[in-house]
């Protein structure tokens, strides 16, 4: 249904909490939307690592005999996508190794664009690699590193990776959480009953109940003992390149993302698209759900009324059966329906956050037709995509993206839509509402903040 773009990963991780497990299990649902395929917890307590991972949604891999056998009081969680690394259960996170600083537990959101190069390093010393994820990388060169204290190990191991990173570390006695000097991915501070807790969204503390605390920084190294917290910046301050995405389309709107509210930014992204593609037309209708709060923005700035025009099935699995007779777009008409007393004879915008591919919005521009609609106006809250992400969000290659092989009136002819009015870079910006420069932009411009000459996907 995303044609090919796909949510990235998310992370969770508690210290020295009485329901350590429990906690990580809520905060992995509240970041479901991060990744679907499979999701895992680690616990301690203080002597032995306890372990669970399994493919699927965070509800069917755990239950709570499941839980129960996850003794300790501190915890990481992780929900994936494969952005790097196949979708097999030896791929799921997070990692955990023993080595000779013991044993040590690994979640990662985001994308290593050096990974293969220092995998086949590594392998050349002999390191013996368990699965095909960019992750396990890091985890080797912590081993590797001759820093006798696991801090500066970390700190060391780091300082030779390149990408997008924001991270979760758990030994024993502690839990790292660090962010990429560039902070392409978001990550939190939070509390609850008096624990630290780290997590990709707010969403995340909300749902347990816990309290925000603070956005860690991009380079910040965030270290938890039971002597409390400490922060540090050891590679030095480096050019901001925030993913624009997570405030488009992969945060949760209820989220605060790089200090402003998704909900808000959603909003203004769909005013501005307003203001920027003027049109005639009776009623907007989102593609839910992620263009819900930005067609309401939209339908505000228009003056005419919003719709729930597209009804969406959240019950379909990874898998279906298709019918032996052939039903056209039926991919499309499993996961989303529409109300035809609605949109029957009307003049109908269409607001989505993006077109990749373009199948999807040609079915989807069809399916509205057939439903009676009079005239079809596709609107999209971000610019055209025109290269791939290398950051940690799975996009397709440059030359399946329809932004970078054919012009607007092409795509609009294309998609068979009336009219089609994408949102500018400029008012994509000024919608964001951060300084100019702070974020990666590389899927609209080709602009890559981090060298991506040496990227190679660890799987061919």
């Amino acid at each position: 249904m995303r044609e090919g773009i796909k949510d990235e990963c998310g992370v969770f991780g508690i210290f020295e909490h009485a329901e350590a497990a429990s906690m990580a299990y809520l905060g992995l649902h509240a970041l479901q939307h991060r990744g679907q395929e499979s999701a895992g917890i680690v616990t301690t307590d203080g002597e032995q690592f306890h372990s669970y991972r399994g493919m699927g949604l965070v509800a069917d891999v755990f239950n709570e005999d499941i839980l129960s056998r996850l003794k300790g009081r501190t915890a990481i969680g992780h929900v994936r996508y494969s952005t790097a690394g196949s979708s097999h259960l030896k791929n799921a996170q997070p990692v955990v190794v023993s080595c000779w600083r013991g044993s040590l537990a690994l979640s990662h959101n985001g994308n290593l664009v050096n990974a293969r190069h220092l995998r086949e390093t590594l392998e050349l010393k002999g390191s013996i690699f368990q699965t095909t994820n960019d992750s396990e990388v890091i985890l080797h060169l912590i081993a590797k590193t001759r820093e006798k204290d696991l801090l500066d190990a970390v700190i060391a191991a780091l300082g030779r990776v390149s990408g997008a990173y924001s991270l979760l570390l758990m030994s024993r006695d502690n839990l790292i959480g660090v962010r990429d000097p560039h902070g392409f991915r978001p990550l939190v501070l939070g509390e609850k009953d008096n624990s630290p807790v780290l997590a990709s969204e707010t969403s995340a503390l909300d749902l347990i109940g816990g309290r925000i605390v603070r956005e860690v920084e991009p380079g910040e190294v965030i270290f938890i003992d039971r002597e409390g917290i400490r922060s540090m910046f050891p590679w030095g301050k480096q050019r901001s390149a925030f993913c624009v995405f997570e405030q488009i389309y992969f945060a949760r709107p209820d989220s605060m993302i790089y200090g402003t509210s998704v909900y808000e930014v959603r909003k203004r992204l769909g005013r501005r698209l307003a203001r920027e593609n003027p049109v005639s037309a009776d009623l907007v209708i989102p593609v839910p759900d992620s263009g819900i709060v930005a067609a309401i923005g939209a339908a505000e700035e228009y003056g005419i009324p919003f719709e729930m025009g597209l009804i969406r099935n959240h019950y379909v699995g990874r898998t279906f059966i298709e019918p032996r007779q052939s039903i056209r777009d039926f991919g499309v008409k499993l996961k989303l329906n529409p109300v035809r007393p609605i949109i029957e004879g009307r003049r109908v915008v269409v607001v989505d956050d993006s077109i990749v591919r373009g199948t999807t919005s040609r079915k989807l521009v069809r399916m509205i037709r057939d439903a009676g609609a009079e005239e079809v106006h596709l609107r999209i809250s971000s610019p055209p995509i025109v290269g791939p992400c290398r950051y940690g969000i799975d996009t397709p290659t440059r030359e399946e993206l329809i932004a970078n092989q054919k012009s607007v009136e092409e795509i609009r002819r294309y998609v068979g839509a009336d009219s089609l009015g994408y949102l500018s870079v400029d008012g994509m910006m000024e919608a964001v509402g951060t300084p100019p420069g702070n974020h990666c932009l590389a899927c609209f411009n080709l602009e890559y903040p981090v060298d991506i000459s040496h990227d190679m996907p660890l799987d061919h």
